[in-house]
């Protein structure tokens, strides 16, 4: 096992949001009610921003074209917990509860099932495609991650290491995908030829990261979940680099969107009622704030995956408090 010995940066100050530009969001009841969990947002070919009710048990879509929600229950006690969209329109769902990935088809309304092969990584967690025939999918407490072959539904799976939590993942430009062991202070890369981890160590002992994204030059962005950094990782030279959000150490940064102007948008979840702010990874620099409309009761608003969408230029996101968002990036 290969482990990189990083050098971290000074960490920059944290933007004053006073003087950076406030968008505005767009949010919808979603009529399930928060106790259903409605979360982890795509966006369908024809437009549908589907999602999960991980409490529910449901998928459903909203059409914002004409405020239509619809929903599609699933077997008793799925626990879905993430879920992402196809070309064809067909909805791959993470079954946390019931160890399995689901493909429902809006057109049928059938839903195919791919079992895990053995009892370990039973709760699998966040999905992503490849663009090559597969999904690739953490498994936290099941500390593996996984690779399905939507063709044969072969999967295989690749052991994190005890108490790792593998959590959120996202592919770079070569299709390897890139891991956070939100346990760790970790993070750590496969090969998809060789299914050989590469794992780097982070600087802090105390870094959780949480959630990442990718960058167009392959740098490897996570949000520090327990310090409230943006860190930078270079997988090249192994070299770390930490940003200071709005909210200090105690901002907890849950999820992340990259959009095409090289921005990331990072829910900042302990607040109230809760903000998106944009990050420019050239400039390293805030440089947007979106409140949030939604409250709960306890002051807090988590949002935990949000979603760009290129074509309409729009981050997508689900809240604790039970609603549907949307910000249109400038």
């Amino acid at each position: 096992m290969y482990f990189a010995f990083l050098v971290l940066a000074a960490a920059a100050p944290a933007s004053d949001i006073q003087r950076v530009d406030t968008l505005q969001v767009e949010e919808w009841r979603v009529p399930w009610g928060a106790a259903t969990r409605p979360r982890d947002p795509d966006v369908a070919p024809d437009g549908k921003v589907w999602f999960v009710g991980q409490q529910g048990h449901y998928l459903a879509y909203f059409d914002p074209s004409s405020g239509r929600f619809e929903r599609f229950d699933l077997e008793p006690g799925a626990g879905p917990h993430n879920q992402i969209v196809d070309p064809q329109g067909r909805v791959w769902y993470a079954g946390n509860r019931v160890a399995h990935i689901g493909m429902f088809d809006p057109a049928t309304r059938k839903i195919a099932k791919f079992d895990m092969p053995d009892s370990t990584p039973r709760d699998p967690h966040t999905l992503v495609f490849d663009g090559r025939g597969h999904i690739w999918f953490t498994a936290q407490q099941g500390q593996h991650v996984g690779r399905l072959d939507m063709r044969s539904g072969k999967i295989d799976l690749i052991f994190t290491g005890a108490n790792t939590n593998p959590y959120g993942i996202k592919l770079d430009s070569r299709g390897h995908p890139w891991v956070v062991l939100f346990r760790t202070n970790r993070i750590l890369t496969i090969d998809p030829a060789t299914l050989q981890k590469r794992e780097y160590t982070l600087p802090n002992e105390r870094t959780r990261p949480r959630r990442l994204e990718i960058g167009p030059d392959d740098m490897v962005w996570y949000a520090d979940y327990t310090r409230g950094f943006l860190g930078r990782l270079d997988p090249r030279t192994g070299k770390v680099d930490e940003f200071a959000l709005p909210g200090g150490q105690n901002a907890q940064p849950y999820g992340t969107a990259l959009d095409d102007r090289g921005r990331i948008w990072i829910s900042i979840t302990n607040d109230a009622p809760g903000r998106l702010v944009g990050f420019d990874t050239r400039t390293l620099q805030v440089t947007h704030v979106a409140i949030l409309k939604s409250q709960q009761e306890n002051g807090k608003n988590t949002i935990r995956h949000m979603v760009f969408h290129r074509p309409t230029r729009t981050v997508w996101y689900a809240t604790d408090a039970g609603t549907l968002g949307r910000l249109r990036v400038p």
